[in-house]
């Protein structure tokens, strides 16, 4: 029986959140709806700019698959997080919201250097916008795999934005084609439509021959297939992820089991700040699938969970809501 159900790696980040006029937006130049890399000087230019208009919102710890493994250690998921962070006040504020008392890390040894920041800008329809300094989480490498405890795991879990380094994106690569060898599944979510739009080979890269399980909204999921047409996307999907689920929205998702089709109903509310969650449903439908649950049940508890963080600022719920959403939905 394998130690741990979920081996994530990804970058380690701190995500500071300002709720914004879609005006700020047109007066920064800035793309809204993505994920856009930025150096530390361009970050720290965009802070002055909202906290001289806008009040910080939120403080929280980030990254996409640190929070699906906050979301998946929460429900009762072992798991393991394979990361970057540098020996200063945030590298320590990140692991402290990480919970990494119930996660194991790699990260017992800290360098010197700063930790990643994630600018969250949300608009008033809810939508995330976010400008990312990595620090120094663009030098992933292999060097941060623990591969004993990648082999003992019943998944590996790759955050699509590690596309976006030459290092991380080998690292990922040595590190699913392990699992490969070693008979560990292997799941991976695109991330952002910003992966797809400006990195699409390299994500192409890390995909290889494929993936057992791929996470996706719909319009990364267009945008990979280049397609406008959904029902063609989906059909296209199947080349390179044995089961998928793309997440719709208030509609819901669409899941591949490997043999049919699955909707997986939506959770109507009033959105507030989409920031996580699709990290949140990714976490969610992880625990369900690695508890023995079928794709409907574990995204029936995805798709709820994902409901619930949309209705609050920033990209987690609060631990005991986790229990208690299980209790809900799985008992």
């Amino acid at each position: 029986m394998a130690k741990y159900h979920v081996y994530g790696i990804g970058n380690a980040l701190v995500d500071k959140e300002f709720e914004v006029e879609d005006s700020f937006f047109q007066e920064h130049n800035i793309e809204k709806g993505l994920m856009t890399l930025v150096d530390h000087e361009q970050q720290d230019k965009l802070l002055a700019a909202l906290t001289s208009k806008y009040e910080l919102r939120k403080q929280a710890g980030g990254g996409s698959a640190g929070n699906t493994l906050y979301a998946f250690s929460n429900f009762g998921g072992e798991a393991y997080y394979a990361c970057k962070v540098a020996n200063d006040d945030t590298g320590d504020y990140f692991l402290q919201q990480l919970g990494h008392h119930n996660i194991d890390t790699n990260v017992s040894r800290r360098e010197d250097g700063t930790s990643g920041r994630c600018v969250v800008m949300v608009s008033p329809d809810a939508e995330r916008t976010m400008h990312t300094y990595l620090g120094v989480s663009a030098d992933i490498s292999t060097k941060e795999v623990d591969f004993d405890a990648a082999k003992n795991s019943e998944y590996i879990y790759i955050e699509g934005y590690l596309v976006t380094s030459p290092d991380a994106r080998n690292a990922v690569i040595e590190l699913k084609k392990f699992a490969e060898e070693n008979k560990v599944k292997t799941a991976m979510t695109f991330s952002d439509p910003a992966m797809l739009q400006y990195f699409r080979d390299e994500v192409n890269e890390v995909l290889g021959s494929g993936v057992d399980l791929l996470f996706c909204n719909e319009k990364e999921a267009r945008l990979w297939a280049d397609t406008p047409d959904f029902a063609e996307a989906c059909e296209k999907l199947k080349s390179i992820a044995k089961q998928f689920v793309i997440t719709r929205g208030p509609q819901g998702a669409l899941a591949w089991d490997g043999e049919n089709f699955v909707e997986i109903e939506g959770n109507p509310v009033k959105a507030i700040d989409t920031n996580g969650a699709g990290d949140m449903f990714a976490g969610a439908f992880l625990y369900g699938i690695t508890q023995g649950r079928s794709v409907a049940m574990a995204g029936k508890l995805a798709s709820k969970a994902s409901s619930e963080v949309v209705t609050v600022f920033g990209p987690r719920l609060e631990a005991q809501r986790h229990e208690e959403l299980v209790k809900e939905i799985l008992s």
